[in-house]
């Protein structure tokens, strides 16, 4: 009795400094990334950083509104896309459809969830790319690559669509059943149920998944380093080519160490990514909090 009570408090302590850990691996990263930009923030303000446009590192011009506004144009357009595709589909799954759909549906999302992001990438290239540039563009200009925020954001869009779907799919599951019954039982239709009881139910859930999948865009690298055209330009409209934060990174790093700052300059912009992700888990947390305790 006493060795069982042993295991269970000695399982208790390793769950709690794994816990701890994992806080401290957190902030440590933040930590390290921010003493890494230390040099770029001491030489230059940090509102000329963020708000300049001009990025020529061998001129030790380091304007990062480029990366930014692409990185703000790629996931918006992103979630823009995926997030009504995904409601309606979760909502037809688990609400009108038959349980043999949900059957053969279930091992196509696992599918495309676990592509690796690079296959993603070369489909947006081979397909998604020439459209753009054949059927969209000339409707509005002469001629243009297709490498745009309109192809980066269509390919991301794609990307998190399984997420978002298979979270929609087991909130909505989760919602009680007697909640639905009791809604039909008064006259309600399939829709207002969904509308008036389900979707209301689950609305933290809803938000908690939105920004998993605005945190999964906005580290993505490897599909949009191959589809958005990586100019350090600020976007105008969804047929200029942009230049994320992630693939500025896995483009440049390699040549850091030669141009001074430049090493520096990249974990600014990591710092930048991560600092961003941070609000926003600790934004939606203060919202999900608001709303449960309506």
């Amino acid at each position: 009795m006493n060795y069982r009570i042993f295991k269970d408090k000695a399982a208790g302590k390793v769950m709690l400094i794994l816990t701890i850990s994992s806080l401290f691996f957190v902030i440590a990263m933040g930590v390290g990334l921010y003493i890494k930009s230390a040099p770029i923030l001491h030489q230059y303000h940090l509102w000329d950083l963020l708000t300049e446009s001009n990025w020529k590192p061998m001129e030790g011009k380091f304007g990062f509104l480029p990366f930014l506004a692409g990185t703000f144009w790629c996931t918006a357009l992103a979630i823009a896309i995926a997030l009504p595709i995904s409601l309606f589909m979760a909502i037809y799954l688990t609400e009108y459809a038959r349980p043999a759909v949900r059957k053969y549906f279930y091992p196509l999302l696992d599918i495309l969830a676990g592509l690796p992001s690079v296959i993603y990438g070369v489909w947006g290239t081979l397909l998604i790319v020439p459209w753009v540039s054949k059927v969209i563009a000339p409707m509005f200009t002469n001629y243009n690559s297709g490498y745009t925020v309109l192809a980066g954001g269509i390919v991301l869009s794609v990307m998190i669509l399984p997420l978002l779907i298979s979270l929609f799919m087991e909130i909505f599951s989760n919602v009680p059943k007697d909640l639905r019954e009791v809604s039909l039982s008064l006259g309600a239709t399939t829709w207002q149920t969904t509308k008036f009881v389900v979707l209301r139910k689950a609305a933290p859930g809803i938000i908690a998944s939105i920004v998993l999948a605005l945190s999964r865009t906005l580290g993505e690298t490897i599909a949009v380093l191959m589809v958005c055209g990586n100019l350090p330009i600020v976007p105008s409209n969804l047929l200029d080519a942009c230049y994320p934060i992630p693939a500025l990174i896995a483009n440049n790093y390699g040549e850091m160490l030669s141009v001074p700052m430049y090493e520096s300059a990249l974990m600014f912009a990591a710092f930048l990514l991560f600092f961003v992700i941070v609000i926003l888990n600790l934004g939606s947390r203060i919202v999900l909090k608001k709303i449960k305790n309506k």
